[in-house]
């Protein structure tokens, strides 16, 4: 599996909120995980980092796993437990309150990937048909959307388009969204913060994804793209290509 992890703080935010990483279990098995600290809360970098550092930690625990009930099972166990850690550190952090995070996670075992997500950060899986979008965002302009209140133009310039609806650490209690899908040789997978999305279109995406085989270049002309554009927001993002033959493979974060 080659993967690359890149981030960027933009043009305009003093400090990066987003946190991510690659990681491998024992086993070898796969776990790419993109979290963005809330930007209007306060200390949305400790509850990104936390959110990465812990399930980091979990997935270095974890043994291994066959089956896709047994991955979902798996990572939605994590993210209740993950979010309990977060909120009562913000209970018992006043400089912490009302901290959060999205998260977006995907899991790859053999044939098949397994995604988890809250929030508005996205997969997309690039394959012979071409780029698609994996998640449904969490946020009130996908919600207009999905009522038929707003279009999806609409949605682009829409001045509550950053407002999420869930994210993790925020209650008690949360649950996430969890599919598994298959997985063909050279698919590709983008894993990213809206600080790409709000400023790169899905099409453009596609086409800079088409553009290269160099994963690096692939993510570094993205990045570049969202701050020539404004870069207001910080932008990260993991891609990777499955290769089946290969066990933990390469990855650069």
């Amino acid at each position: 599996m080659k993967a690359r992890f890149l981030t960027d703080r933009g043009q305009v935010r003093s400090h990066n909120e987003d946190s991510g990483g690659v990681f491998y279990n024992s086993s070898g098995q796969f776990l790419a995980v993109i979290a963005d600290g809330m930007g209007g809360h306060q200390a949305g970098d400790v509850a990104s980092q936390m959110a990465t550092t812990l399930l980091e930690e979990k997935w270095n625990a974890c043994d291994h796993i066959d089956s896709p009930e047994e991955t979902e099972n798996w990572v939605q166990n994590a993210i209740r437990e993950i979010n309990v850690a977060i909120y009562n550190h913000a209970q018992e952090n006043k400089e912490c309150y009302g901290m959060g995070t999205t998260i977006v996670i995907v899991i790859v075992i053999r044939d098949f990937m397994t995604i988890a997500h809250i929030g508005d950060s996205r997969c997309y899986k690039r394959s012979g048909d071409g780029l698609k979008q994996i998640t449904e965002d969490h946020s009130l302009v996908n919600a207009l959307v999905q009522s038929g209140q707003i279009t999806k133009d609409d949605a682009l310039s829409h001045p509550r388009k950053n407002v999420v609806l869930k994210a993790l650490g925020t209650e008690e209690v949360i649950e996430s969204d969890v599919m598994s899908l298959g997985l063909e040789p050279e698919d590709r997978l983008l894993l990213c913060t809206d600080g790409l999305t709000d400023k790169v279109m899905d099409k453009e995406l596609s086409e800079i994804m088409d553009a290269s085989t160099d994963l690096q270049e692939i993510g570094e002309k993205m990045i570049s793209l969202a701050n020539e554009r404004g870069g207001e927001d910080n932008i990260s993002l993991i891609i990777f290509q499955y290769s089946p033959s290969e066990e933990a493979g390469e990855s650069s974060c």
